[in-house]
């Protein structure tokens, strides 16, 4: 069975920083995509930022140079590093991760960042 366990989320001020980590457990094939995704309450999830394996990454404009994502192929973990928080960061982050691109893929359980002011 695949598991997708997330980590690193929490409380930090405006300005501050967190760093994600999503690790992928149990039998998959090679994992095409990896992805944060966030929904903040009464709204859609979106997406914020994806890495293929070949390392080519795509960033939500709202988060494109505040936040990093990186992966490691080798142990099937992503991580999200978040910087110069803000409040309209606050949401629940999902990590995702596709062996197919355009499939739905697997989902984290999720993990609360709130961003205080």
């Amino acid at each position: 069975q695949v598991q997708l366990v997330e980590s690193g989320g929490g409380l930090a001020q405006a300005g501050g920083s967190l760093r994600l980590s999503c690790s992928v457990t149990g039998s998959i094939l090679r994992i095409s995509g990896m992805g944060w995704y966030r929904q903040a309450p009464g709204k859609q999830r979106e997406l914020v930022a994806v890495i293929m394996r070949g390392g080519s990454t795509n960033y939500a404009d709202s988060v494109k140079d505040r936040f990093t994502i990186s992966r490691d192929n080798g142990n099937n973990t992503a991580y999200l590093q978040m910087n110069s928080l803000k409040p309209e960061d606050t949401a629940v982050y999902y990590c995702n991760a596709k062996v197919i691109i355009g499939t739905d893929g697997y989902w984290g359980q999720g993990t609360q960042v709130t961003v205080s002011s």
